[in-house]
């Protein structure tokens, strides 16, 4: 296939999720909704069921949910409970939620009770995850996430059945990582929704596949000449960045997406997991090894600003865009520090309050072109 048509493949996983589970569905495997953050998806691969992604939906309004959190819960909560309520998620075989902010924690109660005929699997990290007593505890989480899985599928989850998965998703962070540092080189061939879509359609695609259509791309990419871009290049920082109507903004003003500290993006892909003897201890290390997250905790200091002003540095790019979740406490209470430490490194910067209810955009459309303005004087 060429560039195009690998892309528009890309494309049509990421708009059409449900589409994408029933064709899965309809070959008789089963899938397991996984929530967002860190879930051991190898678990699910191993099990021989497709680990599917449910981070909140840019096409539905919050209704239902409303029964059960405050208006002052973010969107991707709220619409993860949706989704469940309103019957989009009835073709998931389970579902496994995770607990590592104080929003997490009751979707996690909420879904169990409001959506009791999916299976639930309740996932709590735990933030001092790096010591010994910390990778036992995630070890002891996943072998329960394992035995229900089992109960699932209606088999055992081998040794040799993890380590295969393992080596999947080793290659498919490696492939996405490539694909971001070349997306990055070549703006002019990949614009900022198409890059949205070649990350996200990851979520619903299982590994291997994804990884044989996009290692083909990177080729293409590789095989391209010298970038003949003009435009700008920026960093996005956030939870999500998936939103048309911000992306095609940044296309508007010449915009191309360089590099990214986004959670739904690079942040999940940036740390493999060891290629151990024992499986279930290596996923559990990998998530003693996560580390620059708003919702991880940092026992000895901070480190995340001086991770961002590095990355953005290294990427060479112009400025940095932070999305901000609304009413997301950690990113706003970091803020401050991310801030400070951009500023003195001499980063322009700007801040945009999103969340997947969002459609007005006139007010993101200004603070872009102001910022996309000042950038291209630089």
């Amino acid at each position: 296939m060429n560039m195009e048509m690998i892309l528009k493949h890309f494309e049509a996983a990421a708009i059409n999720p449900k589409g994408q589970l029933k064709e899965y569905i309809g070959k008789g495997k089963k899938a397991i909704g996984c929530f967002p953050y860190y879930v051991p998806e190898e678990l699910v691969h191993a099990a021989g069921m497709v680990p599917f992604g449910v981070w909140g939906s840019n096409h539905k309004t919050i209704e239902a949910a409303k029964e059960y959190f405050a208006s002052f819960y973010c969107s991707l909560a709220q619409l993860n409970l949706e989704m469940g309520l309103d019957g989009t998620l009835d073709d998931l075989s389970g579902v496994i939620v995770t607990t590592l902010c104080d929003t997490l924690r009751p979707l996690s109660q909420n879904f169990r009770v409001a959506v009791p005929k999916i299976p639930f699997m309740f996932l709590a990290h735990p933030q001092n995850r790096r010591k010994e007593y910390g990778i036992q505890y995630t070890i002891s989480q996943y072998v329960k996430i394992k035995e229900k899985l089992e109960e699932i599928a209606g088999h055992p989850i081998t040794d040799a059945d993890l380590k295969a998965s393992i080596k999947v998703y080793n290659q498919s962070r490696k492939a996405r990582r490539e694909f971001v540092k070349l997306a990055g080189e070549h703006p002019e061939l990949v614009t900022p929704i198409q890059r949205s879509a070649v990350l996200k359609s990851a979520c619903f695609m299982l590994k291997e596949e994804h990884t044989q259509l996009l290692e083909q791309l990177n080729e293409l990419l590789r095989q391209a000449g010298p970038s003949q871009w003009a435009g700008i290049r920026i960093m996005t920082s956030g939870i999500v960045a998936d939103s048309p109507g911000l992306l095609n903004i940044l296309e508007e003003n010449h915009m191309a997406i360089a590099a990214d500290d986004v959670a739904h993006e690079s942040r999940s892909f940036r740390v493999d997991v060891p290629e151990d003897t024992d499986p279930v201890r290596a996923l559990a290390r990998q998530f003693g090894a996560q580390d620059h997250d708003t919702i991880l905790y940092d026992p000895e200091i901070n480190k995340r600003p001086e991770y961002l002003v590095k990355l953005a540095k290294d990427s060479g790019v112009q400025g940095v865009i932070i999305l901000m979740m609304q009413f997301c406490d950690p990113e706003e209470m970091e803020y401050p520090s991310l801030k400070k430490a951009l500023s003195e490194a001499g980063i322009p910067h700007i801040v945009i309050g999103v969340d997947h209810q969002m459609k007005d955009f006139g007010q993101a459309r200004t603070q872009i072109q102001a910022f996309a303005d000042i950038l291209a004087t630089m």
